[in-house]
């Protein structure tokens, strides 16, 4: 960090103290002093005050399987109960639970006890098609109060689900379907994104045209657009036909602290995807705890997380972290742009929000809409009503953290910087909005609990000021359990032996401030890329290249990108000759579709080069450090006398 970052320091402002859970720094400090002096007691302490358990857990940590660490184990609860059911029973039941915008602007409102019925039906409609515990189901949905309700009710039955983001493609679908083993399918005739009607069911039925998808013997459509699609007769059914006729109750299935409450799927250094799996108790205890932390929320807030239900965030702050705590919260669909840019301005405006997380992409862009849009900037709208920001994905540069502060916050709102992941479950480093002074681009201190440290690559810690690695010297309730079906794939990724098996591997860099102490990520340490806050795994989207007929190589880096963070550059060899001027022109819009196609929109290249080889060495080995230079624009000055041949370089700069 800068001397100049450091001089910009912004403190919580009086108000945000004084009404703040954990109030000013001894108060965190004191819950930190907490952990370290009774590391079990303190997290049993919060999972007895935040959860009710049908049978109280008498063991809190269990490390003898290491590093498949387990907690609350002898415990039982339900998640969907959690949520619902005890804010029913608390009084809380026409509170309003969900505020939900369409695409399109339209508004409709679901109170606890209507969510709770409209979850119960659900939930029993699957147990009639003989989903039941331990099942895994997939829900391909569009942003949509049905979208939490299947969670839920997937939740309530013991049902493990796999959301797959409504962007994906097919084979990205079917993959997950296969790999999961799923037994049934929640999808939609389609969605509405920016004005544009798009297809889901079309694509579901791809992805099930295959005998890798095999496993899945049901398949549930809303209705959401009224496109006409294909139903297949005893596998396809009507969401509004299955819920209708149900009972209003549905005894929720008591299942084990442990037992696997979803399955997320996040891209790798590999070429396939990886299962992260996530526990019931633990996993909803912090979702729940950093809701009271983090955002400190209040019971007249309205909370708006703008993440899709397709990510890890609209899990843990959409789907269960929000409802846990019994709050009102906001679910969009659309994007930040349309009708204009002013639509997330007004919506808070309208809705009264008063704690807003989301993505330093969604910032940057709208940065750059409101200088070209001028009455749409949001200090067109009356935001009043905010008292804490936040963001997520990625680390947020300085210049955006300020404009989202002043202009956004009015220079009085707090803004929690979150870092975390899939595998993390829930914040990991983050300012708490009471208590931490601010300094933009870093997410400032740990959770309370989370012994967060940098070390070198043998595993020692290394000073405050020198960039290391990111781990985790102990376990948290919210980690992720293994990976689904692979647990040796989960102990070398995790927790390799480079640190004796004995910490969690984040795969970020970082570096802490020589005097603050304070955490900033450096970026990650692996193939993996962070793309608008999403993480795309090289190798997958390098053998998406190279299985289309005419590409013989690929590789693919990262550049960093004013909107989206980072930019995936692709660098092509082709089978037959390179082609240059027009002809580069339409193939790289060929392969960016293709790759569109084998994974989903998101892992398209912006830009892909051609060469007639790959800068290597005469051993063969890519030389991915140059890639990475020429995909910056970068002069290369390092000695190129190892390589094959150094002319190749030449023709990778452009498709000229």
């Amino acid at each position: 960090m800068s001397s100049e970052q450091q001089a910009r320091v912004y403190q919580p402002s009086a108000e945000a103290v004084s009404r703040a859970r954990v109030s000013g720094m001894d108060a965190y400090e004191a819950l930190c002093a907490e952990a370290d002096r009774d590391y079990e007691g303190f997290w049993a302490r919060h999972a007895r005050e935040l959860l009710e358990w049908q049978t109280p857990f008498t063991q809190v940590l269990d490390e003898s399987e290491a590093p498949f660490f387990k907690w609350f184990a002898d415990g039982t609860l339900n998640v969907s109960y959690n949520c619902l059911d005890r804010n029913v029973k608390r009084g809380d039941g026409n509170k309003t639970a969900i505020i939900f915008e369409s695409d399109d602007g339209k508004v409709a409102r679901v109170s606890y006890a209507d969510l709770l019925v409209r979850v119960c039906r659900f939930a029993n409609a699957l147990r009639d098609m003989g989903v039941k515990k331990g099942d895994r189901v997939i829900i391909y949905l569009p942003m949509s109060v049905e979208g939490v309700i299947a969670m839920q009710a997937c939740a309530r039955i013991g049902a493990t689900h796999s959301v797959v983001f409504g962007g994906f493609s097919a084979h990205a679908l079917r993959d997950r379907i296969e790999d999961a083993g799923a037994v049934a399918l929640i999808t939609s005739d389609g969605q509405f994104r920016g004005g544009k009607m798009l297809p889901l069911k079309s694509i579901a039925d791809e992805a099930l045209d295959s005998d890798a998808a095999k496993s899945c013997k049901n398949v549930i459509v809303l209705r959401r657009t009224g496109a006409d699609v294909n139903m297949v007769e005893g596998r396809d059914h009507w969401m509004h036909e299955v819920v209708d006729g149900q009972p209003d109750t549905c005894e929720p299935e008591w299942v084990g602290a442990e037992h696997p409450l979803f399955i997320l799927y996040t891209s790798g250094s590999t070429g396939k995807p990886k299962g992260v799996q996530h526990s019931s108790g633990g996993y909803l205890l912090q979702a729940a705890m950093s809701m009271r932390y983090t955002f400190d929320i209040q019971p007249d807030d309205v909370f708006w997380c703008t993440a899709d239900i397709g990510w890890v965030t609209g899990h843990t702050y959409v789907a269960y972290g929000p409802l846990a705590c019994g709050s009102t919260q906001i679910v969009f669909e659309g994007v930040p742009t349309y009708p204009n840019p002013g639509r997330f301005w007004r919506m808070v405006q309208d809705h009264k929000v008063s704690i807003f997380y989301t993505a330093p992409t969604a910032i940057r862009s709208l940065i750059k809409a409101s200088e070209n849009n001028p009455d749409c900037a949001p200090t067109q709208y009356d935001l009043s009503s905010l008292r804490i920001l936040g963001t997520v994905g990625e680390p947020i540069n300085p210049a955006a953290w300020e404009w989202y502060y002043e202009n956004v916050g009015g220079g009085r709102c707090p803004i929690v910087d979150t870092w975390w992941q899939t595998e993390t479950g829930a914040h990991m480093i983050t300012p708490l909005p009471g208590a931490t002074p601010m300094v933009p681009g870093s997410c400032t201190l740990p959770f309370p609990g989370i012994q967060a440290a940098i070390v070198d690559e043998t595993g020692a810690d290394v000073p405050n000021g020198h960039g290391g690695i990111l781990v985790v010297k102990r376990p948290w309730p919210s980690m992720i359990r293994t990976i689904w079906g692979d647990p040796d794939r989960f102990r070398k990724t995790y927790f390799p032996d480079d640190f004796k098996g004995k910490l969690y591997l984040a795969g970020d860099g970082a570096v802490r401030d020589k005097d603050t102490a304070y955490f900033t990520i450096t970026g990650r340490i692996d193939d993996v890329l962070n793309v608008s806050g999403h993480r795309m795994g090289t190798m997958e989207i390098e053998s998406a290249l190279v299985a289309h007929d005419e590409v013989a190589e690929a590789a693919v880096v990262g550049r960093p990108d004013e909107l989206t963070g980072e930019a995936i550059v692709a660098f092509v060899v082709l089978k037959g000759a390179r082609p240059t001027g027009e002809a580069a022109s339409q193939k790289v819009k060929e392969l960016q579709q293709w790759v569109g196609k084998e994974i989903g929109p998101i892992a398209r290249p912006k830009d892909i080069r051609f060469g007639e080889n790959l800068p290597k060495t005469r051993s063969g080995k890519i030389m991915r450090r140059l890639l990475r230079q020429l995909a910056k624009g970068e002069e290369i000055t390092q000695d190129t006398s190892t390589l094959e041949n150094p002319a190749i370089l030449d023709q990778l700069k452009g498709n000229g």
